[in-house]
């Protein structure tokens, strides 16, 4: 017998569990997001079969360290760029590993929210801030006072 559908997985036998395309009550098992293979062949070392997720994890430690040692601002810019770089990766690369948490779709719009807000927030932190939106202050004075 032959699986019928990309949700019918067959069983031990090899018969698919489900024929129909309509979801189950209860849902007994997971699949790997799409994108979610191996970013290397089988054959190389873990490391580089998971480069994606190493890259986006080393930037952000960076960006942790630099923080921790001061460097406020340009950690926290670093960890947002790391978040831009996932999303970048996520998008144009067919297989990321581990980077890989849910659809293509909700990766992207996760990482590069997270990594826009972050690198937006690092720009404007006080004292001095590199990027300054005029109506923000007014409305702060808006809701603060009104």
């Amino acid at each position: 017998m032959t699986v019928r559908d990309a949700i019918s997985a067959p069983d031990a036998e090899g018969h698919p569990r489900r024929t129909t395309r309509r979801f189950p009550l209860f849902t007994k098992d997971t699949a790997r997001p799409e994108g979610g293979g191996r970013a290397a062949p089988r054959d190389a070392p873990a490391p580089a079969r998971q480069w994606p997720m190493l890259a986006v994890f080393s930037l952000v430690a960076l960006g942790l360290l630099l923080t921790a040692l001061d460097l406020f601002r340009v950690g926290t810019l670093l960890i947002g760029v790391a978040l831009l770089g996932g999303a970048v990766l996520r998008w144009v690369l067919p297989g990321v590993g581990m980077l890989a948490v849910r659809s293509r779709f909700t990766d992207i719009v996760t990482y590069g929210g997270l990594g826009l807000a972050i690198v937006l927030l690092a720009l404007m932190v006080q004292p001095d801030p590199w990027l300054q939106i005029p109506f923000l202050k007014d409305t702060l004075h808006f809701t603060v006072s009104g």
